[in-house]
């Protein structure tokens, strides 16, 4: 009789830590490769080239780098028909694109500036920009000139650290306090294979720590 309670006694352990351990994994995250899964992030058509002879290019890996001096880059493998075009002219237009946009920019990047014309084909329009000779996209609500100071090869793809110029912001997105009112734009991101809309405004910077009028 005390075997037989013993070995009942273990089964009922082994039960529970078999139980507590599933319990376990259920809360934890599941581990996967290194990759890239940072999202969302901006879905940008890059122009660049000069007025006769332009490209455009849609990158997701592009960014922020600093705010004073302004700075942004973005990563294009060597191999794209855009990589030398910047490579040599040290200049680009990074455009942000909206919902109305979306075609264009998936079709911008998966086709070569070496087989078709983007510009005419995507029915997009050239504007000149004021400090680089890169063409801006006047469809897009925001195009940001930049100069490239810096190419870090990182393997795949290299990295074209750029100082902003200037901002051109389509006027029709300016309120009347004289502020770029982003809501009305219809901004899309990149996320893990997809083209995504932004969702509803849910606070601002600081709110968290802002004082409640009275």
């Amino acid at each position: 009789m005390k075997k037989y309670l013993e070995k009942v006694k273990k089964r009922c352990y082994t039960t529970r830590v078999v139980i507590i351990f599933k319990e376990a994994r259920s809360l934890s995250k599941i581990m996967w490769k290194p990759g890239t899964f940072v999202y969302p992030i901006p879905a940008a058509m890059i122009s660049c080239g000069d007025m006769e002879n332009s490209n455009i290019i849609t990158v997701a890996w592009t960014g922020i780098t600093c705010s004073t001096p302004a700075k942004l880059y973005i990563s294009v493998r060597p191999e794209r028909y855009s990589y030398n075009i910047i490579k040599n002219t040290k200049e680009f237009v990074l455009n942000l694109t909206t919902k109305e946009l979306a075609y264009a920019t998936d079709w911008c990047g998966v086709k070569s500036g070496k087989d078709v014309d983007k510009f005419k084909e995507m029915h997009l329009t050239k504007e000149k920009a004021n400090f680089v000779k890169c063409p801006m996209i006047k469809e897009s609500p925001v195009s940001i000139e930049c100069k490239v100071e810096e190419i870090k090869d990182l393997g795949g793809h290299h990295m074209f650290l750029a100082d902003v110029l200037a901002i051109n912001a389509d006027e029709k997105y300016i309120d009347e306090n004289g502020a770029f009112d982003i809501s009305k734009c219809n901004l899309i991101a990149y996320a893990n294979g997809g083209y995504y809309t932004l969702g509803e405004k849910i606070g601002k910077f600081g709110y968290s720590v802002q004082k409640k009028k009275k």
